[in-house]
């Protein structure tokens, strides 16, 4: 995090709970960003707010802090049932209500309030089994939750704080009617707090917060670009069959330590995997096929520098902060203008430089017009200069995958059982 991308205001001042600060304070946090400093402001004092800003600009600590202190300060009305929650924190996909968890884990590690994951692809009976002993804040997707809340493991009559994160997205992956159903079984918006957090807000979830909220602040932190500042941009036209030689040969001259190479399907993601591999590239491959337990530990391997490079579908463009990466290739451009900024924004976090090349190709060129229309501006072009393009070894084989047996909990649907008769997440 860089000086630069910081407010002035400090956590210290906001008068929070000793024991909440403590974990602030253990997770290095001292100075807040500009999302967390408007916002707190009005959620601790009980106010609920719709939240805009980039991705990668705090807007998971800024929502966790204000559900935690508003926990602390509001003791529940009693008698409450182990199993009546007092915060939901409802999040689109599997990996994004991972990443809120750890971060939960970490921010009121020593607040006493105790925490449930629930979401679909693993773990079933462990997950009900945990929310049926009792906690304080489930924070999960909305398939897996219902699921369980349909079958009584908990209920949501004591629910204190409701927060949507990335309520975008909820709209694209086909699980609003889900998030409504949720809200619905909550007690009434001014009976509780309610917090919506997304790096857009569109008309349909502007409407969406002021029917299930009481009257929410709207809170935008944007720049005049709709990319992040401190991303480093540019494209290269270049022909379908070059794309490959032109990925390796630009890794081999940057020094990409740490990358993640979108694509915009699985096919292509196993092509640019097993040339990788073939040319020295140690890699792997995440895409919504992948078993949850398997793109867990992808990731973990990831972020700890055991692998270099991260071949991705857009499962992997919102929602996850992985530090310090240096380059995103978009080797196919993305078909939706939206996740383009979603996918660079995976570089250059909370202030960090950052480098998103990006690739137009003889398939994919047509989604550029709508990419620079929707960011306000041209992406600077570069020219394939001689030698740029990598000499090829051959690629290796793709190793046979395993598929578990379909069966409860263990769709691919990102919620759950109920998810399969959706949209699935990516």
């Amino acid at each position: 995090m860089t000086d630069e991308h910081l407010s002035n205001s400090t956590f210290s001042s906001f008068g929070l709970p000793e024991n909440l600060m403590q974990g602030i304070e253990e997770s290095g946090f001292i100075a807040c960003t500009p999302i967390q400093e408007k916002t707190l402001p009005l959620t601790l004092q009980g106010k609920d707010v719709a939240g805009q800003a980039q991705t990668g600009t705090g807007k998971t600590a800024a929502f966790l802090i204000a559900t935690f202190n508003h926990l602390l300060r509001n003791p529940v009305e009693e008698p409450r049932k182990p199993n009546q929650v007092r915060a939901l924190i409802l999040a689109p996909t599997r990996e994004l209500a991972i990443q809120i968890h750890k971060d939960a884990m970490t921010l009121g590690q020593h607040t006493g309030l105790g925490l449930g994951l629930a979401y679909g692809g693993t773990d079933y009976d462990l997950q009900r089994k945990r929310l049926s002993d009792g906690v304080d804040v489930l924070i999960g997707t909305p398939g897996r939750i219902i699921d369980y809340f349909k079958q009584h493991v908990f209920d949501l009559l004591k629910a204190q704080v409701v927060v949507l994160d990335e309520a975008d997205r909820m709209f694209d992956l086909g699980f609003i009617k889900d998030v409504r159903f949720l809200l619905r079984r909550c007690p009434p918006p001014e009976k509780r707090l309610g917090l919506l957090f997304s790096a857009t807000l569109s008309f349909r979830v502007s409407e969406l917060a002021y029917e299930h909220m009481n009257h929410p602040q709207s809170v935008q932190v944007e720049s005049e670009q709709v990319t992040a500042q401190h991303v480093r941009q540019v494209l290269y036209h270049t022909a379908n069959e070059d794309k490959i030689p032109l990925l390796l040969g630009l890794m081999g001259r940057m020094g990409a330590h740490r990358s993640i190479v979108f694509v915009n399907t699985k096919r292509d993601g196993e092509k640019v995997w097993s040339y990788l591999e073939g040319n020295g590239f140690k890699s792997a491959i995440l895409s919504g096929d992948v078993p949850q337990k398997k793109r867990q530990s992808l990731l973990g391997k990831f972020q700890q520098g055991e692998l270099d490079i991260l071949v991705a579908t857009d499962v992997a463009a919102r929602g996850l902060h992985i530090p310090d990466v240096s380059h995103v290739f978009n080797y196919d451009l993305p078909q939706d203008a939206e996740d383009y900024v979603h996918r660079i924004g995976r570089t250059a976090r909370l202030g960090a430089d950052g480098d998103a090349i990006s690739f137009a190709c003889e398939r994919f060129v047509y989604s550029l017009p709508e990419i620079e229309e929707f960011i306000g501006e041209s992406i600077p072009v570069a020219r394939i200069e001689e030698g740029m393009l990598a000499d090829l070894s051959p690629p290796v084989a793709r190793p046979k995958r395993k598929f578990a047996p379909k069966g409860r909990g263990g769709g691919r649907g990102a919620s759950g059982n109920s998810a399969r008769r959706r949209k699935s997440s990516p």
